[in-house]
């Protein structure tokens, strides 16, 4: 009788079984909106792109390797990070190294070596040996505690849940859903406990892949509204794009995709700026980055630059954090735009922007694999003057295709 009732693993888990079947239905209905949404948008891509570097960034801070966002696009722009002098070498080494992980944990994701792929192939299978009546969700928690329990590492069961649920109709994008806050160390790993944490933070990561759709998607579709009426031949238009797929971007980078001279490309990233597009994150002379207005992952990040006090006498500064200006204005829910609005604009550049930045992602990874040590050992020795200012100039910057040449 077991075998035949779908629910029937319910009865086998201590804790509150209504609590197992709640979390499971708001998972499920979650995944269901974002696999809705997500189905031919033009903007999937981009999605599917930023959606993979907030989930191995998350997967890292519970691996125990915490790394700020602004950290990881600025890495990904190939930008060395100007340490604070008064860290300790080995907390320099750890920023280097959380970016490491978060890249390698990309890689496992997104296409995994020859030695990776059989790993994950080893995950698939322990997910494929749970029952088949078992609902997908349940199913998936259940080979999860399986193969955690067998001392199997993370990296290779996030990569087969991924594919998991499209086995199992789930989802029709690889949008990495893998539960990444269950996996917390202080989550009991109790089944009546876990699984429903792990169903929760399913349903939470489907719900913030849906939130990031309909914000990037309102942001793109009003930066293009704003430049309507430009020539045809304009890059503007480009430029949007492919500053609605990435977090932050510079102008060297915006060359390399658009095929054209970096002071041109500058030059679209200021008038966009200028006509209240796009916003300059770095507010420095060099190596500007910047991004797309209205996006949430960028004010997430975003500080005041730093202002010298005039009145502070000589020696040491202290070490404080810098306050916001101002309280952030609370921002009302957008409506998801038309079939008819979506389709009014050409995507092209946009699918080749997509392919341009995998590339940067492998490019990256492969920089900080082979010359993690020199990064530590070169960098700065300054105070940080802000945020931007972690980052480094254009003349310490390490180009990662100057690297990959060497």
């Amino acid at each position: 009788m077991t075998g035949d009732n779908p629910l029937a693993g319910l009865m086998t888990l201590g804790g509150d079984r209504v609590g197992v079947v709640h979390a499971l239905a708001e998972a499920s209905a979650a995944i269901a909106r974002l696999d809705q949404a997500l189905t031919s948008h033009p903007l999937r891509q981009a999605v599917l792109h930023r959606s993979r570097l907030e989930a191995v960034r998350r997967q890292a801070a519970v691996d125990g390797q915490l790394i700020d966002p602004w950290h990881l696009a600025a890495t990904l722009e190939g930008l060395r990070l100007r340490m604070d002098p008064y860290l300790r070498i080995i907390d320099r080494g750890q920023i280097i190294d959380a970016a490491r992980a978060a890249l390698e944990l990309h890689q496992w994701i997104v296409e995994p070596d020859f030695d990776q792929e059989g790993e994950v192939q080893r995950a698939e299978a322990i997910l494929a040996d749970q029952p088949a009546t078992l609902p997908p969700l349940l199913a998936a928690a259940q080979g999860f505690r399986v193969w955690i329990d067998s001392g199997g590492m993370r990296a290779p069961l996030r990569s087969a849940v991924i594919r998991y649920w499209r086995k199992r109709n789930l989802l029709r994008m690889p949008m990495p859903l893998t539960g990444a806050a269950a996996l917390r160390a202080e989550q009991s790993w109790e089944p009546g406990d876990w699984t429903p944490a792990f169903l929760k933070a399913l349903a939470t990561e489907a719900a913030d892949g849906l939130d990031l759709l309909y914000t990037l998607e309102r942001a793109w579709f009003e930066a293009r509204h704003g430049i309507a009426g430009r020539r045809k031949h304009s890059r503007a238009g480009m430029a949007i794009d492919v500053l609605a797929a990435v977090p932050v971007l510079s102008a060297t980078s915006l060359a390399g995709i658009l095929g054209i001279a970096v002071k041109n490309a500058l030059r679209i990233l200021d008038e966009l700026v200028a006509a209240e597009i796009a916003i300059e994150v770095t507010h420095r002379s060099k190596r500007r980055l910047f991004g797309l207005k209205g996006l949430a992952p960028l004010r997430d990040v975003i500080r005041p630059p730093y202002r010298p006090d005039p009145e502070r006498g000589r020696g040491r500064p202290r070490l404080e954090t810098e306050d916001d200006l101002s309280e952030p204005v609370p921002l009302l829910p957008l409506p998801p735009l038309t079939p008819i609005e979506r389709r009014s604009f050409d995507y092209t550049a946009l699918e080749e922007a997509m392919a341009h930045l995998d590339a940067v992602v492998r490019r990256t990874r492969h920089v900080l694999t082979r010359r993690g040590p020199d990064l530590l050992s070169a960098s700065e020795t300054r105070p940080i003057e802000s945020q931007a200012d972690i980052l480094g100039e254009e003349d310490d910057t390490i180009m990662t295709q100057q690297a990959i040449s060497r």
